[in-house]
C-alpha cells in the first residue's frame, strides 16, 4: 500500500503513478472522516480543480467518496484558480475547500490541496489529522456522479464569476483601464487565464490556452521559466508592467517595462509603500526569515509592527486569520493584503500593483524608487546546492556549534534561527543556509547592497561549507 504524506498544504504525486484514482479516493476519505467529526453540522464542502490532465476525473471521484459519506459538495464549473477556491469556502460557508492541483510543479504532477473555511491555508494540525484519517483501502460504496447530481448531493457553482465580481468590487478597474499604461499577463497555461480574459480582453495575453502539458514546463513564475514572456515585453517596448502567474494563480511573478524581473521582495515592499503612505491603510506587516531586511526597515519607517515568520506560507495564514495584518508575504511569491481572504493571489496582488501604477501615473521603477529613497536600494541573491547527506548533516552541525566565523572575508557578527541560520556580516549584509525537508541540498540565501555583491557573498560562503 502507498503511504501518503501531505506536504504543506496537501499531498502531490505523479500522475498514474502516486497519484492514481484509488489514492484520491482514500485522501477524500480521510478529508470525509475529518469534516464529519470536526464540522458535524456542516458537511458541505466546495471542490474544484485546475488545468492540469485528469482534474475533472479526480474531482469527481473525490466528490463521489465525499457524498457517500454524506457531505454535499459544491463543485466549482469548470476550471478554477486555487483563491477562487478559498473564496469560494467562504462565500458558500463550506467546511472545507479542496482542490486538485500541483500548483508550481512539473506537468507530471497532480495534487490534492486543503483550504480552511476562513479561506486560506489549512492549519498544519488540520493536515496532520487529514492524514492521520486516510484509510488503507476505501470502505464506503460509491454512487455514480450522475447519481449523485440528480440526488441533490451536487451543485454545480460559478466560481469564476464570484471570483470576478469581487474583484470588481474592490478594485477600480476603470483607473487600470483608462491610463496611459499598457499590461500584459501570461497565464503559464494555468488557472488564472479565463479570469483574465474576462477582465482585460484588450491586453496583451500569453499561454492563455488550455494545455495540460504546460509546454513541459513546470508552471513556476520564476525568470529562467518566462523567456517567451520577457522577450515579448523587450520588443514590444509598450508594456509597462507584465504579470504572471503560476499553475493555480496563487504565486506572482512580475516584470517592468525594459523585461527585468521584479522578485517578491520588492513586491512586498510596494505593496506596504502603496496600502500605507498612499491609501492610509494600517496593520501588521508579516514576512518570512528568507526575505528582505528592508521590509522590516520600511516598516518601522511608517511605524507599522513587523513580524518574521518560518518559510511557509500557513505561518503567515495563521497570523492572517487572528490578527490586524496590512501585508503578508514569503520570498518564493506567495503574498496576500489586507482586505480579502487571507490567501496567496497572483492576480489579486498583481491587480493591486496595476492599480497603483495607475492611480499615480508612475512606472514600476518610480514606485521602487520611492521605497529606495526611505530604506536604499539592495539585491537578492540564492544558490542550491546539491550534496550528499552526509555534507548537509556536517554542514548543519557546524552551524549548530557555531563553528563558523566568517566566510572568507566577511566576519559573522550575529545569528539568528528562526528557520535555518542567518548569519548577520554588517552594513545590513547577511547570509543564511536552510536545508531542504526532504532532500539533500541545502538552500543559501544573501542580501547586499548590489547583485554583484549578493553573488560574492553566496560564493564566499560556498567556499567555506563545501571545503
Amino acid at each position: 500500500m502507498y503511504v501518503i504524506k501531505f506536504g504543506t498544504d496537501g499531498w502531490r504525486g505523479i500522475i498514474a503513478d502516486e497519484f492514481t484514482v484509488e489514492n484520491v479516493r482514500r485522501v477524500a476519505q480521510g478529508t470525509a472522516d475529518y469534516i464529519k467529526k470536526s464540522f458535524p453540522n456542516n458537511l458541505n464542502v466546495v471542490l474544484g480543480h485546475d488545468c492540469r490532465f485528469a482534474g475533472e476525473l479526480f474531482a469527481e471521484n473525490t466528490a463521489r467518496v465525499l457524498n457517500a459519506n454524506g457531505i454535499k459538495v459544491k463543485m466549482a464549473k469548470g476550471y478554477v484558480s486555487t483563491p477562487m477556491i478559498s473564496l469560494g469556502a467562504v462565500k458558500h460557508g463550506a467546511a472545507l475547500g479542496v482542490i486538485i492541483t500541483a500548483s508550481h510543479n512539473p506537468p507530471s504532477y497532480n495534487g490534492y490541496k486543503l483550504k480552511a473555511h476562513y479561506g486560506g491555508p489549512s492549519s498544519p494540525a488540520v493536515i496532520d489529522a487529514v492524514e492521520n484519517a486516510i484509510p488503507e483501502t476505501l470502505g464506503v460504496t460509491l454512487k455514480s456522479h450522475d447519481e449523485n447530481c440528480k440526488a441533490g448531493m451536487v451543485e454545480y457553482v460559478d466560481l469564476e464569476t464570484l471570483y470576478v465580481d469581487e474583484v470588481e468590487s474592490k478594485f477600480d478597474l476603470k483607473a487600470i483601464k483608462e491610463c496611459k499604461m499598457d499590461f500584459a499577463y501570461d497565464a503559464m497555461y494555468g488557472a488564472g487565464q479565463n479570469v483574465m480574459r474576462r477582465l482585460f480582453p484588450e491586453i496583451s495575453l500569453l499561454h492563455c490556452d488550455y494545455n495540460p502539458g504546460f509546454d513541459g514546463q513546470a508552471p513556476e513564475p520564476i525568470d529562467k521559466n518566462l523567456a517567451e514572456f520577457r522577450e515579448l515585453i523587450k520588443v514590444s517596448g509598450d508594456i509597462d508592467c507584465g504579470l504572471v502567474t503560476d499553475g493555480d494563480a496563487d504565486r506572482i511573478g512580475l516584470y517592468n517595462k525594459a523585461g527585468k524581473f521584479v522578485d517578491s521582495h520588492h513586491i512586498i515592499l510596494l505593496l506596504v509603500h502603496y496600502l500605507h503612505k498612499y491609501k492610509g491603510m494600517d496593520g501588521k506587516v508579516i514576512t518570512t526569515f528568507s526575505a528582505t531586511s528592508k521590509i522590516t526597515e520600511l516598516a518601522k519607517a511608517y511605524g507599522l509592527e513587523i513580524e518574521i515568520t518560518k518559510i511557509g506560507f500557513k505561518y503567515i495564514c495563521e497570523k492572517m486569520v487572528t490578527e490586524n495584518v496590512l501585508v503578508g508575504g514569503e520570498e518564493s511569491g506567495g503574498i496576500a493584503i489586507k482586505g480579502f481572504i487571507p490567501e496567496r493571489d497572483g492576480i489579486w496582488i498583481g491587480l493591486t500593483l496595476w492599480e497603483f501604477m495607475a492611480k499615480t501615473g508612475k512606472s514600476l521603477d518610480e514606485l521602487i524608487q520611492e521605497v529606495y529613497d526611505v530604506v536604499g536600494s539592495f539585491a537578492m541573491g540564492r544558490i542550491d546546492l546539491h550534496i550528499t547527506e552526509e555534507i548537509k548533516q556536517k554542514v548543519l552541525a557546524n552551524c549548530q556549534a557555531g563553528a563558523y566565523t566568517a566566510f572568507g572575508s566577511y566576519k559573522i557578527e550575529k545569528t539568528e534561527t528562526i528557520d535555518g541560520f542567518k548569519f548577520h556580516l554588517g552594513n545590513g549584509e547577511w547570509v543564511m543556509i536552510r536545508a531542504s525537508g526532504t532532500e539533500p541540498v541545502l538552500r543559501v540565501y544573501s542580501e547586499s547592497n548590489t547583485d554583484e555583491n549578493a553573488t560574492k557573498i553566496l560564493e564566499a560562503t560556498k567556499a567555506v561549507l563545501l571545503a
